[in-house]
C-alpha cells in the first residue's frame, strides 16, 4: 500500500483498467438497439407499472 515501485503501480493500473470495461460495449447492436428505443419509451412516458403489468395475470 505504500510502495513507490513503479512496476507494481503500473501492475495495479492494469487491473483497474480492465474493471473499467464498460458492459455496454459487450451487447450486441440489436441489443443496444432495443435499449435504446426503450430509453426513448420511457421518456416519452411510453410504459406501464409493473403492478399495472401483473394485475391480469394474477388470478
Amino acid at each position: 500500500m505504500e510502495t513507490e515501485n513503479p512496476s507494481v503501480l503500473q501492475a495495479i493500473r492494469k487491473i483497474f483498467q480492465k474493471e473499467e470495461k464498460d458492459w455496454w460495449d459487450d451487447l450486441t447492436e440489436e441489443q443496444q438497439n432495443i435499449l435504446n428505443e426503450s430509453m426513448e419509451q420511457y421518456e416519452k412516458g411510453e410504459f406501464s407499472s409493473f403492478e399495472d403489468y401483473i394485475k391480469p395475470h394474477l388470478k
